[in-house]
């Protein structure tokens, strides 16, 4: 159990005063978007991983794999209702070897060890008794659901090549699926068609071409049960890590009007126990090269054009679990809310955090439900920064990381300022790009507004703490597991924006003049 710190300590505030501070110009260009967001860009998933799941000698997922995550907690209850709504994507690398109990499908087994299975599992299963208990968690919580499909089932494994799984998907299981959803009611906004089965796989792989014809019968099963366009499930895919040639191919199988929205895989960071996890972090030239990436997707975006763009469907940082030393400590969060600031300027729709709870790297502690600093980082992004992503320019320094949106609430906009350096603060002046400026020097803006600050530390200063401070107030749950206020400074609008170093802060001003948030 935590202790209950009420403020910030002192010693904090002395090593930030005693940081070298340096002035910044931060231009924002509110004339026109350069990209737009889903309104729910902040999406987190569940993983179906038992817990018998270990990498690198730790089993961290404990019960909070999708089958036995005890739904009753009010500190899970209240940290999703928080979000209001929270896009939740059920699925993960066992989600291809899931069956669902229903129509012809009498047997349940449970995910058994399994040395040749795949990712060393033995096929699992979904009852519909544990469908219908999800399904009255998500009604009450206000989820918005997404449901990673199995893709391999109905197929084999090579016998020449291993991994390749061949033949055409059968989609029997999946119909009495949706079958029986439809029945009770069950709200489902977007389906995904497996997981990590594009290109050279992880775990198992699909052809391209094979995908792409199977991708069209989902959705031509979706459209023929669900009758309605207004409350037809989107499909989603590929939902695996980018690879050109694959995901063209597939695409081109498939046809327009076929896949809503085209989702990928990002684990930037690699393995979750390389001892250079933090000092990858902390690098804004590796932060930046991850950037290839999104460019890759939305080009492929640019030239199919899927009614939904592009999603980032799943995204832990690193790999297996995460890190066990950084994934849940504050320092995570100059990784996870700087590549939710790049995706979206990249025209990523939407963002999935894996995971909600479990591993090292869920925003929810897997044990007490405690959220993690990340979790206070999503929440401020989901509730301040728009769907409406904005240019934003400064001088060279790439320790200082800013990403602009439309406000959520209007009027005006909102930033996000990341501060990678250690020993230096920012004193930051904004300017405003006005229509007509082109080749004309930027204004400097002074509101009359008082901004809304919102500044994220570490609790002692030291960024592998696991408590965040907003303002500097701890963040802990309340004595009855709710959400704790997360109430902005108000601060003088004709001061600069001070950014103490190794820390983050969101800001809104009211009074910015941005034609693009009108």
């Amino acid at each position: 159990m935590y202790f209950k710190f009420t403020f910030c300590p002192i010693i904090l505030l002395l090593w930030v005063s005693l940081s070298f501070a340096q002035n910044v110009n931060v231009v924002t260009h509110g004339a026109a978007s350069i990209a737009k967001t889903d309104d729910n860009f902040v999406c987190v998933t569940l993983d179906w991983w038992p817990a018998e799941k270990c990498d690198y000698n730790q089993c961290p997922w404990g019960k909070a794999g999708i089958l036995n995550l005890d739904l009753r907690y009010g500190a899970l209850i209240n940290a999703i209702k928080a979000f209001n709504p929270l896009r939740i994507k059920v699925g993960g690398s066992l989600q291809d070897n899931v069956v669902y109990k229903v129509g012809e499908v009498s047997s349940c087994p449970n995910f058994m060890k399994r040395e040749d299975g795949l990712f060393g599992f033995s096929q699992g299963c979904l009852s519909m008794e544990r469908w219908d208990q999800l399904n009255r968690f998500f009604n009450h919580t206000g989820v918005k659901l997404t449901f990673g499909l199995n893709a391999l089932f109905g197929r084999n494994e090579s016998q020449t090549e291993k991994g390749l799984w061949i033949g055409d998907w059968q989609p029997q299981n999946t119909r009495d699926f949706m079958q029986y959803t439809i029945s009770k009611g069950y709200k489902v906004d977007s389906y995904e068609f497996g997981n990590q089965l594009s290109g050279s796989g992880m775990g198992a792989k699909v052809d391209a071409k094979q995908y792409g014809k199977d991708v069209i019968v989902l959705k031509n099963l979706v459209k023929e049960l669900y009758a309605h366009p207004e409350t037809q499930p989107k499909v989603l895919g590929p939902g695996g890590f980018y690879e050109e040639k694959w995901f063209n191919t597939f695409l081109e199988v498939s046809g327009q009007g076929i896949v809503d929205g085209l989702t990928h895989h990002i684990y930037n960071l690699g393995p979750g126990d390389d001892p250079n996890m933090m000092n990858k972090i902390l690098d804004p030239s590796y932060l930046n090269q991850v950037s290839q990436t999104y460019k890759g997707v939305s080009d492929v975006v640019n030239k199919f054009r899927p009614q939904l763009g592009a999603w980032v469907s799943e995204s832990g940082g690193a790999l297996n679990g995460g890190s066990k030393d950084v994934s849940r400590t504050f320092a995570d969060g100059f990784w996870y809310l700087d590549q939710m600031g790049m995706a979206s300027t990249y025209d990523q729709k939407v963002f999935c955090r894996q995971a909600l709870i479990g591993g090292n790297y869920g925003l929810l502690n897997a044990t007490t439900f405690v959220p993690n600093p990340d979790y206070y980082g999503a929440l401020l992004w989901h509730r301040l920064m728009g769907s409406t992503v904005l240019a934003v320019t400064k001088e060279s320094d790439p320790d200082l990381r800013v990403y602009a949106h439309c406000a959520k609430k209007k009027p005006g906009v909102s930033l996000i300022f990341i501060n990678l350096s250690k020993d230096r603060s920012f004193n930051i002046t904004l300017s405003n790009a006005k229509p007509g400026d082109a080749g004309k020097p930027n204004y400097e803006f002074v509101g009359k507004q008082n901004r809304e600050e919102y500044h994220l530390r570490a609790l002692t200063g030291d960024i592998k703490d696991d408590i965040v401070c907003l303002n500097d107030v701890p963040m802990v749950q309340t004595d009855s597991e709710d959400i704790p206020a997360m109430d902005p400074k108000l601060v003088d609008a004709s001061t600069p924006i001070s950014i103490a170093a190794q820390s983050i802060a969101y800001v809104t001003i009211r009074d910015f003049e941005a034609p693009a948030c009108v």
